[in-house]
């Protein structure tokens, strides 16, 4: 199977769930348009990258904090300076889910991996009101997804494309993952959240997913190769086909009205910025970017040459200025601060965050925690 240069690929495909609005009539090839170039400096990479950096090494205290308050269980310490970071909770996205429905159905805020609920909530406020900003502003994973990308293009000189036929149903498979976990939480009744969440199983999910990465077996390091060696030659292999998490964020982001939006009559129809998009979308021939798959990197925005030709914008039904409809990247940054940190802070401030474990049940639970096995949940 030959996989097609994306430096040598012509902008024409259209993808899943894109919803576009393509440009009513063929642009001209005979007449040239004129450049009018932009004055103004994007600074839209630098902010997003200054926040996957300050995201990723918040994810790696927390990783390390929490491995010290695990491994000084496992060493029976009886007086630990170390405290468990309720933030791990946010790689327990299925607890999330299950949480979140089990307030929906009770409109009690659950005791155990409360964190997990709230950082959902947050992530699909993020995709709701600033497209995916979580998946290409904050998540670790892409982060280093992008960083693994950009480093086979420098080692190959380009990344690679698959064909359509077949890039279309590797998509897919991010949606069934999720469809399987939505059907699996949403069968299940408020008490049977509840005792699966009580369970020791349920209680110690963050250290069985550590334990998952520390003793990591043949089958599960080979997996890991694969994603890694994918991630070189394709861009955000994970992300694009098989993130259960980035597929939810990415129907929550169909609803949302900030949007990529072109203004044909300034565009000089280069297509840089469909050059650059890492998620392969034809920016160049579209009015707005409403697909799922755009995660507001913002990149074609930075690469576009032209004044007032590419912009993230709310739509002009909403503001009253046309000016005003523009987002620039320092407002897209806020916003997102804002998300994470108010709706973090409003669950500490009410109780919300921490899980009511003593460190007598810890006691018994940690060091044994391979041998907690998966309960059957109720309904």
């Amino acid at each position: 199977m030959a996989a097609t240069p994306i430096a040598q690929r012509a902008p024409k495909q259209l993808h899943i769930l894109q919803e576009s609005e393509p440009v009513p009539s063929s642009r001209p090839v005979s007449k040239k348009k004129v450049l009018v170039r932009r004055t103004g400096k994007d600074t839209s990479q630098q902010w997003r990258r200054g926040f996957q950096v300050a995201f990723l090494l918040l994810n790696v205290w927390l990783g390390g904090q929490f491995f010290l308050w695990v491994r000084n269980f496992e060493l029976g310490v009886v007086q630990s300076a170390v405290s468990r970071p309720a933030g791990v909770e946010g790689w327990l996205p299925i607890a999330g889910m299950m949480n979140l429905r089990y307030w929906l159905l009770t409109g009690r805020v659950p005791a155990i991996h409360p964190a997990a609920m709230f950082l959902l909530i947050t992530f699909l406020a993020m995709a709701f009101l600033l497209r995916k900003a979580f998946c290409s502003w904050l998540c670790p994973i892409g982060t280093v997804s992008e960083w693994l990308w950009r480093a086979g293009t420098r080692m190959f000189g380009r990344t690679f494309q698959l064909p359509r036929w077949l890039d279309l149903p590797l998509r897919g498979l991010k949606y069934l993952l999720l469809g399987f976990f939505v059907w699996a939480v949403a069968g299940m009744s408020a008490q049977g959240l509840e005792d699966f969440l009580h369970s020791p199983y349920g209680m110690i999910a963050d250290v069985k997913m550590l334990n998952f990465f520390r003793f990591l077996g043949g089958a599960g390091a080979g997996v890991l190769g694969f994603l890694v060696v994918a991630s070189l030659f394709l861009p955000n292999f994970w992300c694009r086909f098989l993130c259960p998490y980035g597929a939810l964020l990415g129907i929550t982001s169909l609803f949302s009205p900030l949007r990529v939006r072109r203004n044909p009559p300034a565009c000089i129809d280069c297509a840089k910025c469909a050059r650059v998009c890492p998620s392969l979308l034809p920016v160049d021939r579209l009015l707005s970017v409403k697909s799922s798959e755009c995660t507001a990197c913002m990149l074609c925005v930075a690469v576009c040459p032209a004044e007032n030709a590419l912009a993230m914008q709310w739509p002009h039904s909403l503001v009253r200025h046309r000016k005003a409809a523009h987002l620039p990247a320092w407002a897209l940054a806020l916003g997102v601060a804002v998300l994470f940190l108010g709706i973090m802070g409003f669950a500490k401030a009410t109780g919300h965050w921490n899980s009511p474990i003593p460190d007598s049940v810890y006691r018994q639970l940690v060091p044994r925690a391979n041998q907690a096995q998966h309960p059957m949940p109720g309904r």
